[in-house]
Order: C-alpha cells, then structure tokens, then sequence
C-alpha cells in the first residue's frame, strides 16, 4: 500500500444498493488503510452506522457531510443539494482530495465537469477501466463517459489514455490502438477509419506510440497494445462481456482482478465511478483506487504530461453534456468491478 493520507469523499447514497453496500465497503476500506479519511456524504443516520462500528482511532478518520437527496440516473445536470454535487464541492473546497460514487455514471461525470471544470482541451471527459490481460494490464477507455463515436474524441482519449499507463501503472512507452472489426487499414466504420489515420499522426505522450486497429481479443490478450481506445458504448458493452467471461470461467487471468471502478479523466479532480450494482468489495475497491490516484498525484500528472500535445484532429461539435455517462462501470448493473 502506497504511503500518504487520502481524504475520501463517499457519496453514500450513490448505487443500486445503497446505503448499506456503501456502508460496508467504507467499512472495509477504512480498516484496510490507516492512513486513509473518509468524508461521508449522506444522510446523517446512514453516516453513523460507519462511525459507529469503528474502533476509536478509526473514528477520528471520519467526517461527516448532511444531504439527503440522491442523484438519479437521468440527472445529467444532479441537485445542488445532491450526494454527488456535495461531493464535489467538498474536493472542490478542500474538504476532500477525490470521491467515489457508485450511483449515474451520467450524474458524476456532469457533477464533476461543472464542479472541477473540464481541461480546456478535452470537451468529452473519458472513463478509463484496468483490465487483467494475460500479458499485464490493458487500459480500456471509454468505458461510458460519453457514448458517440467522433473521430476527434477518440484521438483525444489515445492520449489520455497513454498518459494514464504511464502515470498509474507505471507502463514504459505505452503502445496504443484502436479496437475495430480487422487490424487492417480501413476497417470499421466510419468513425474508425476516420481517427485511424488521426491517431497515426497525432503525438503521444510518455514515448508511446500507435500500433494501429486492434481486436477485441487484444483487450484481453494484452500482446499488441497496452491501451485500447474505442467509444463509450462500445467500451462499456465490452467491459461487461469481458466481465461474464471471468464469471463463467472462474475468473480472470492469475494475479489480476475483474475491473471494479472507472477513473474520470478530462476533469480537473480526481474522481472515480463504481459500478452501480457495486458490492461492498467494489465500493472498498473504488475508494482505494480514489486514494492510489491522489497519492500518486495521477489527475495532475495526466494533466502536465498531455500539456501542449495536440489532442487529435478536428473538433467535437456537440453539447458536452448530452450523451455523458452510460453508467459505467456496469451500466445495466449486473456484473463485479474491480479497482484498476
């Protein structure tokens, strides 16, 4: 476990299952992490089954912010007076270093774009999954931030992307592609074909480059590219198939986990979205990667680390709000995540 003080702010309310698997995953990462601090947002009675089935020294680690509204999954634009809103505004005002939330993907990631503010260079924040290859960690993004695929998206997420292997996982030289139906030069659909010949021109960031379109058993295989960038709803559709296929083989690849949370990137904060159905495992999962990325100052080393790259060609022509979240990870909610 990596050293240094995490503050943690939990939207309790957020999740299928709320509170009570909020509760116990708070539980389980608090215990497992002395040096981590929660601030839990929600309703007041629900905060104090956190606090009350900790150890005296435990307590001193938790805070306690009073809201009682929930965010929905069709709030794209969530309460001021939400879970998810306070939440932000506690990072936002230095009560907090990042938060988890497992409730709308969509209600987070426009939180947090109003909240943080978007990097002035990325209109379409992404959420980026970790997933065990059999080669080592594969980088999928977007796993949902945002569902259309635009040519010039998808070249800004291949740099998001490889930054985020190289600042998170420690990745040298990340090798980049982009999933399609065929490795072959013209592939796909038109977005596709499109941000092909934009990725191939475009810089990337921490020496990595671009080894062109890659299949989905690249994803899992790991043997051709350590970041794999696609859309949001097909990165999310493939998130969970991958998911049903660890379910239905008895796992995923040895030493590693299903993916359990998404961190945001594009925003200026640190913010990471637990699958809805999350379990208490999940939840535990969602906060330790929160506190690996503060720790690791990963949101800002993004940041420094994509500064004066170009970010694909083109332009977005769209409300950045309007497709935002799909609800991942585990949009229909069903299946196990992991932290990357």
């Amino acid at each position: 476990m990596e050293p240094g003080t995490a503050r943690i702010a939990v939207d309790l309310l957020g999740g299928d299952d709320a509170p009570a698997v909020v509760v116990d995953g708070a539980l389980r990462a608090v215990r497992a992490d002395p040096d981590l601090h929660l601030l839990l947002v929600g309703p007041t009675e629900v905060a104090a089954g956190v606090v009350d089935a900790l150890t005296p020294e435990q307590r001193t680690r938790i805070t306690i912010r009073a809201t009682r509204t929930a965010a929905g999954p069709a709030d794209h634009a969530p309460r001021a007076d939400s879970t998810v809103r306070a939440a932000v505004s506690a990072v936002r005002d230095g009560a907090a270093d990042a938060l988890v939330s497992a409730g709308s993907t969509g209600a987070t990631v426009s939180a947090a774009a109003l909240g943080f503010g978007r990097w002035v260079d990325v209109r379409r924040p992404a959420l980026v999954a970790s997933l065990p290859a059999v080669s080592g960690p594969v980088i999928l993004l977007d796993v949902g931030g945002s569902l259309e695929p635009r040519p010039a998206t998808l070249a800004r997420h291949a740099v998001l992307g490889a930054a985020y292997a190289a600042v998170a996982h420690a990745i040298v030289a990340p090798r980049v592609g982009l999933l399609s139906v065929g490795t072959e030069t013209g592939k796909g659909d038109r977005p596709r074909r499109t941000a092909d010949p934009l990725l191939a021109a475009a810089p990337l960031p921490c020496a990595a480059r671009y080894v062109g379109l890659v299949e989905g058993y690249d994803v899992t295989l790991g043997l051709r590219a350590d970041v794999v960038v696609t859309d949001g709803f097909t990165g999310n559709v493939l998130l969970k198939a991958i998911e049903g296929a660890y379910t239905m083989t008895g796992g995923p690849p040895a030493g590693g986990d299903a993916p359990r949370a998404a961190a945001l990137l594009g925003v200026a904060g640190t913010v990471v979205v637990c699958h809805g159905a999350a379990t208490p495992d999940d939840v535990a999962s969602g906060i330790a990667l929160a506190a690996h990325l503060w720790r690791r100052r990963a949101t800002d080393r993004v940041r420094e680390q994509i500064a004066g790259l170009p970010t694909g060609g083109g332009t977005d022509q769209e409300d950045p709000q309007a497709s935002a979240g799909s609800d991942p990870p585990g949009a229909d909610r069903r299946e196990p995540r992991r932290r990357p």
